[in-house]
Parts: structure tokens; C-alpha cells; sequence
């Protein structure tokens, strides 16, 4: 008998690599969204009941994009979209003979403060204030308040998601491209993100993991400083060079793009301290590996999870632990050993440090730049009110 999972906001990129990763592992997939292909549409809370009722697993992916100016009717349809949702899944939930075991309900790793002098993790990090804060608190206040006694319930903190075919990276590149793909206002902000395999793993981690409780923060252990990510945002479009940009004239731009300077100015410091404490071992730890992995040619069967040489039993040491079963070392084991000259015996101070003179740099100096086709900065997100655009 297939298990079943109730995939909620499922139409858009997390939603849609969840449906197929699903079902290739052997589950029963059923959805609610807006669309008329959905198996329950969220204005029938019956519906929503009888989808929900005896699947194993609920995952609640709904919420509208944020990559807009927070004028007063985005506002409110970024709340709504969130809140309501999740209200709507607390009812139908409640009214189920047999509910889920596990609702694993979309969060965002932006409810923790502007970090750059630490991370946050789910016990030592601090909530920041702001509009995107306030909207995270009251998207997890409402699933708490969800009573299904007999369904653990755990928020998930999201940072942005990574992935073949997603849209987040929208406004860096579209700075990038007005010549203004410097560093943003310090450059020393960080950015918090996970590859959507990571994602999907994560998931199904903690349904099995009946012990992960609360809060769980979903992000690479390896973030990326501003002035690195937008070196890479460069390197993707083949754009030479990037003026940096004071927050001042970020504001300027921002309202031509339409969007706000919070996406880029605000400093993401998410640690997944829960998961690397349970065991869990990220696929693509590091940036310059999940890039590399999204520039090629992508059919599922590689994404199906890491092969037995690739142990999930002990989380890496060091991000530049090369061995030749460390995740990111596969990601380069299309790359012709390189020659004595070029050694790879000293690691690079840190994987994204990728100067011309850097011996990493060497050993892609061989690949052919990728087209605009295949962007190295595409990243997860969802476009319908149902759905996530970008995790922040």
C-alpha cells in the first residue's frame, strides 16, 4: 500500500520538485491549491478533509510571493496567504478520522534578526522586528493554535531555496544587469539558503525523526556574505564587472524593479543547528557545489538521493573536506585531475573565495561558461497566492 502525502501550495517550483521527488520515492501524492487540477481547492474545507484524511504526511508549502513592493494590498495578501491557509488546514486537519502523523507547515528563516556577528539557530537566535517578522510570527502562531492533538506540527524556518528551473535570484540578476552587481550597501550581510533536494530531504528527515520538535531551521550550514553571492551573479551572466551600490541608490532601484531593499540589505545568518544535531547531512553544503549542480543538464534520477558511498550518518567536518565520498567533491568529479601544478592539497580559506589566482578557479578554468540558459543563480520559488516564491 503507497504512503500517502497532501502536498498544500504544490503548483509552483518547491511544490512541483516535491510532487515529482515524491512520487518517484513511491508515494501516493494528493494537493490543495487554487488550480482546478488540485485534488481540494482551498474554498472547500470538505474537500480539504477528505484529501487530508488517512495521509500520512502534510506539507503546507502555501504563501504568496514577497518579491513586491509592500504596499498596503501586498501586505495583506503576503499575510492572508500565509495565515489563512494555514488556518484552513488546522480545520480540515481537526475534522479528519485519521489525521496526519506529521504537518510540516512553511516558515521562513527571516524571522530571526539582521545577524552578522552570529548565527541564529532554533534555541539561540533572536526574532528581529519589521513587517516580514511579524508575518512569520503570526504564520506560526496559527499553526500552533491549530488543534490536531494527534498530529505533531513542526514550522519550518526556510531560507532561500536553490534549484534548476526557480526564480528568486529575479532582482540581483535584474541589478546585475543596470550595472549595479557590486556588493549591496556593506557586502558583509549574509545570505542564508538550501539547494530544493536539500529541502525535500530535510522534509522527509523530520517526518521520520519523531524527536525534531518546534522550529527547524532549513538552511545550508555554509552561508555566503553579499559581497560572494553577487561575485557569483556576476560570473553567471558573464557580466565583468559590478559597481557596489550604497543602500541609498538600492532604494532607487528597487522601486524601478519593484521590489524591496530588505531582500538584499537584511543579514540572514540561519544555522540548522536541529538537523546537523540529529544527523542530517546536506547533499550540497556549499554554494559553489549547488551552482555547479544547477548548471547542468538536469533529469531526476540524479536528485534521487546520494549513492551508498555518499554516508548520511555523520554531518562533514569542514566544508573543504575533499574526501573522495564528500558531496561536494562529486560535484566536481566531471573535472579532469588536476596536474601537479595546480595542487589541491592546500584548501581555499573559504569554497566561494573564487579569484582569478585561486587554485579552485583553476581547476574550472577548463569549463566552457554556462549560457543564460542555464543560469547559475536560478533559485526556488512558487507565483500563485498558493504558493511560496521566495523563502526569506
Amino acid at each position: 500500500m503507497h504512503r500517502t502525502v497532501v502536498l498544500a501550495g504544490a503548483s509552483g517550483f518547491i511544490g512541483s520538485y516535491f510532487k515529482q521527488r515524491f512520487l518517484a520515492d513511491g508515494w501516493q501524492v494528493r494537493t490543495v491549491g487554487r488550480d482546478a487540477s488540485a485534488d481540494a481547492q482551498w474554498n472547500d474545507d470538505g474537500a480539504i478533509t477528505k484529501v487530508l484524511d488517512g495521509a500520512e504526511l502534510l506539507v503546507n508549502l502555501a504563501g504568496r510571493s514577497v518579491n513586491c513592493r509592500y504596499d498596503d494590498r501586498h501586505r495583506r495578501e503576503i499575510l492572508d496567504s500565509r495565515v489563512l491557509t494555514t488556518r484552513t488546514l488546522g480545520r480540515a486537519v481537526a475534522a479528519c478520522a485519521e489525521p496526519p502523523m506529521t504537518w510540516i507547515n512553511s516558515s521562513t528563516g527571516t524571522i530571526y534578526r539582521h545577524a552578522e556577528d552570529r548565527p541564529q539557530s532554533e534555541d539561540s537566535g533572536d526574532l528581529g522586528s519589521g513587517f516580514s517578522v511579524d508575518v512569520a510570527r503570526a504564520w506560526e502562531e496559527e499553526l500552533a493554535a491549530a488543534d490536531v492533538p494527534a498530529t505533531r506540527k513542526v514550522p519550518l524556518r526556510i531560507a532561500i531555496v536553490l534549484g534548476p528551473g526557480g526564480g528568486v535570484m529575479g532582482p540581483f540578476r535584474n541589478l546585475a544587469r543596470l550595472g549595479l552587481g557590486g556588493h549591496m550597501g556593506p557586502g558583509t550581510q549574509k545570505f542564508s539558503w538550501i539547494h530544493v533536494e536539500d529541502l525535500f530531504r530535510t522534509v522527509a528527515f523530520i517526518h521520520r525523526h519523531g524527536e525534531l520538535a518546534g522550529p527547524v531551521n532549513a538552511a545550508s550550514p555554509y552561508p555566503v556574505d553579499n559581497r560572494e553571492l553577487m561575485s557569483l551573479v556576476r560570473q553567471s551572466m558573464g557580466v565583468p564587472f559590478g559597481i557596489p551600490t550604497p543602500a541609498w541608490l538600492l532604494e532607487a532601484g528597487a522601486v524601478l524593479i519593484r521590489t524591496q531593499t530588505e531582500l538584499v540589505l537584511k543579514s540572514r545568518w540561519v544555522e540548522p543547528r536541529k538537523l546537523l544535531d540529529a544527523g542530517f547531512v546536506f547533499d550540497y553544503p556549499c554554494l559553489t557545489g549547488a551552482l555547479n549542480q544547477i548548471a547542468k543538464p538536469h533529469t531526476l534520477s540524479h536528485l534521487k538521493g546520494p549513492s551508498p558511498k555518499r554516508s548520511l550518518t555523520k554531518p562533514p567536518l569542514h566544508p573543504h573536506a575533499l574526501s573522495p565520498n564528500h558531496p561536494f567533491t562529486h560535484t566536481l568529479s566531471h573535472q579532469t585531475t588536476p596536474s601537479p601544478t595546480r595542487s589541491l592539497t592546500k584548501p581555499p580559506l573559504h569554497p566561494h573565495a573564487l579569484s582569478p589566482n585561486h587554485p579552485f578557479t583553476h581547476t574550472l578554468s577548463h569549463q566552457t561558461t554556462p549560457s543564460p540558459k542555464r543560469s547559475l543563480t536560478s533559485l526556488g520559488g512558487n507565483r500563485e497566492p498558493g504558493t511560496l516564491d521566495r523563502r526569506r
